[in-house]
């Protein structure tokens, strides 16, 4: 242990001998190519195309799934974190998202008291570049708008 309390070897701050001189973990750094550091330069336990060990045979991240009953997963069947029955560390006292919470002033709140990526004034990435919601705009070809440039939701061709 070092004087700031974390092994020596992975403390930023003591410049250990596991960190890399990008200041991250060498085995997960990219740009050192670190071993655990795959082909599609994904982390190799995570990655999907190489099967990694944090896969599961639904070919999602084993802690996340559901049907594997993953170590995230609660007995709601929902993220543990998320659970708003089960309390979880990322619900608030006001019983929402705390992150998204403006009573809380969560980290996804911007200082106009919106959503961070919604907020024109703040130049949320959910705004493009013509001062419109991306997902509904149809100059950008919102994910929100069909091929007959209506919303998906109301098209009735589609």
């Amino acid at each position: 242990m070092c004087e700031h309390h974390r092994q020596r070897s992975r403390c930023r701050a003591c410049k250990g001998s596991s960190i890399c001189a990008h200041d991250r973990i060498k085995s997960q750094c990219k740009d050192c190519k670190g071993s655990s550091i795959c082909e599609h330069n994904k982390i190799r336990a995570q990655c999907k195309e190489c099967k990694g060990s944090g896969i599961c045979l639904h070919n999602r991240q084993r802690t996340r799934c559901k049907e594997c009953k993953g170590s995230a997963i609660c007995d709601h069947n929902r993220v543990k974190s998320q659970c708003k029955d089960c309390k979880g560390s990322a619900i608030c006292q006001h019983m929402r998202r705390r992150s998204h919470c403006k009573d809380c002033r969560g980290s996804s709140i911007c200082l106009h008291n919106k959503q961070k990526s919604q907020c024109r004034d703040c130049g949320g990435a959910g705004i493009c570049e013509h001062n419109k919601v991306r997902y509904r705009c149809k100059d950008c070809g919102g994910s929100g708008i069909c091929k007959h440039k209506k919303r998906k939701y109301r098209c009735k061709d589609c």
